[in-house]
């Protein structure tokens, strides 16, 4: 299972793409629990930290990240099942503002997190390659499910480098 073409993914995914030191998705989505021990190993008095006015915490970085897997992972999934309607875009400080991550523990959203990779390996370890193939609209771009396992896979990489370079 190649990475994709970047010249068939919206520009603003390359960086995710091209975080993903792997060309086959199933080995991507192995790495990608990685993270998990990464987290866990964050002292807990840091995850309410805030490297600047109007960031978003550890806590909140984290819900976005769980919030964007799920997202990917339905549009994958609607565009592996030949649905052709197109996918709204989401406002990830819409979402951030209102997740309520700060209420919760660190322990909570790791395990959280850990279901919703879990599903997501699930789900992309189903399709057969016709379906990583199939391509649907999200955000008004034509996107393929292929791209969607290594943007997701990516999204989490991204955010994981953000941590140690500015939170830690």
């Amino acid at each position: 299972m190649p990475k994709p073409n970047l010249a068939e993914v919206p520009a603003y995914y390359h960086n995710y793409i091209n975080k993903v030191q792997t060309e086959d998705l199933q080995e991507a989505f192995r790495q990608h629990l990685n993270a998990i021990s990464f987290l866990k190993d964050i002292p807990k008095d840091k995850w309410d930290f805030r490297y600047a006015e109007g960031k978003w915490s550890i806590k909140e970085l984290v819900q976005h990240i769980i919030d964007g897997e799920r997202i990917f992972s339905y549009r994958a999934l609607c565009f592996a099942r030949k649905d052709q309607t197109p996918l709204p875009s989401f406002d990830e400080n819409l979402y951030a503002a209102n997740s309520q991550a700060d209420r919760r523990t660190a322990d909570e959203l790791i395990e959280e997190l850990m279901a919703v990779q879990s599903s997501s390996k699930k789900l992309f370890d189903s399709f057969n390659e016709q379906q990583l193939d199939s391509k649907g609209v999200a955000n008004n771009k034509e996107v393929s499910v292929r791209a969607i396992g290594f943007i997701l896979v990516g999204h989490l990489l991204h955010h994981v480098d953000i941590i140690k370079d500015r939170y830690l």
